[in-house]
């Protein structure tokens, strides 16, 4: 548990966690407010059975390309929206088929959030190392100035390590924010294009 203190203690005093906001630090793979979920389940989003359909060589391609669009963070949902009343008006309001299309952006985008967790978790865990580091160099910093005779020199070397390491640490984390929203924003973007193809296969 000391490594998870050094962590935590670290975050507080750099001012890049909130202590009534920080996150739940027996996990030390995980440093982000957001509960952790592991793995998305496909039959949580889309609550139907996903029936096989036999595809043209025309219908599979335009289901690919479908999902290829709606995968993609930088096309917002109103321009999704559009995709998929178009794909519906051409191609029908099948329910299997708008579940074929959503299996599709969903095993893309569940597998890419899954990277992004590991990510997250190396991310973590080095932040950790790099912590414990830190702590390991001041304390060596304290016993050497309590010594009857300092040695100055090393002393010097180990502050310079420490500012580094610290400089380092900061830098690293600015990036933490951003990076525990993501898996959140594809969470809400798989449930949002559920809900669209689920609503087109009703029309």
């Amino acid at each position: 548990m000391k490594h998870l203190k050094i962590l935590a203690a670290a975050l507080v005093s750099l001012g890049l966690v909130a202590p009534a906001q920080a996150a739940d630090f027996s996990d030390p793979t995980w440093p982000c407010v957001q509960r952790k979920v592991d793995t998305l389940s496909i039959g949580l989003m889309w609550p139907h059975e996903i029936a096989q359909i036999k595809m043209t060589p025309e219908l599979g391609q335009a289901v690919n390309e479908l999902a290829a669009r709606l995968e993609l963070r930088r096309i917002d949902l109103e321009e999704a929206q559009g995709y998929v009343t178009a794909f519906a008006a051409e191609y029908g309001h099948s329910e299997a088929l708008m579940g074929h299309v959503f299996e599709k952006v969903f095993d893309k985008l569940a597998g890419r959030r899954t990277l992004i967790i590991k990510g997250i978790e190396d991310f973590s865990l080095k932040q950790i190392a790099m912590s414990e580091r830190i702590d390991g160099a001041r304390s060596e910093m304290d016993a050497l100035m309590a010594a009857e005779s300092p040695d100055y020199d090393k002393v010097d070397k180990l502050e310079e390590q420490v500012d580094w390491d610290e400089r380092i640490y900061t830098d690293r984390q600015k990036s933490l924010t951003y990076v525990c929203e993501t898996p959140v924003l594809l969470e809400k973007r798989l449930y949002a294009i559920a809900q669209m193809l689920m609503d087109a296969a009703k029309s």
